[in-house]
């Protein structure tokens, strides 16, 4: 994660998706969307990880919620090009992250501070949504853009749940992320 490998596994993931993004005919009707998570996709918490054994210590919450308060995380490099890029080309950018929605204020400030600005959605976990396998979560949020009209081109994340379950993308680009795995 701190050597040049991982930041060039990101870019190559980035110029697939751009050039997959520049084959799709954007409608006129602005329901072209392009779904992102946020963890070790847009922003890394490499600074957390570093001071908390890169992965190898029992998850603590409230270390977490402490760390997304400071909205200190710094954008991954090559994700903030396809982002800018994806808006560039007029797709509708929805972020959906398995963040809390009493997070949503840091996240958003975070986002905002690390350069991510025009989005379409920011879709936290709602208190009904607690328990719920991630996969099944971003499926659900999902869907409701798909049922907005929205079509899913591209979807990119860190974690097979931010990709796999149903209203998946037409195309979805996994981030490499050896710290840690979500179910």
């Amino acid at each position: 994660m701190t050597g040049q490998r991982y930041a060039s596994d990101c870019e190559v993931v980035a110029n697939y998706s751009l050039a997959y993004a520049s084959t799709v005919k954007i409608d006129s009707d602005g329901k072209d969307a392009w779904v992102f998570d946020v963890d070790e996709t847009l922003l890394t918490n490499l600074p957390y990880y570093r001071d908390h054994g890169f992965g190898s210590e029992i998850f603590n919450e409230s270390c977490w919620d402490e760390w997304v308060a400071e909205a200190k995380a710094p954008a991954i490099p090559s994700s903030l090009k396809l982002y800018n890029g994806l808006k560039q080309m007029r797709f509708k950018i929805f972020v959906l992250t398995g963040r809390s929605e009493h997070q949503r204020n840091d996240t958003r400030k975070n986002l905002e501070l690390a350069g991510y600005t025009g989005w379409e959605g920011l879709i936290l976990r709602g208190a009904s949504d607690g328990g719920t396998p991630a996969t099944i979560f971003k499926s659900e949020r999902r869907s409701v853009l798909v049922n907005e009209g929205y079509r899913i081109h591209g979807n990119s994340g860190d974690q097979w749940s931010d990709l796999l379950g149903f209203a998946v993308a037409k195309r979805s680009f996994k981030l490499p992320n050896p710290m840690y795995y979500i179910a």
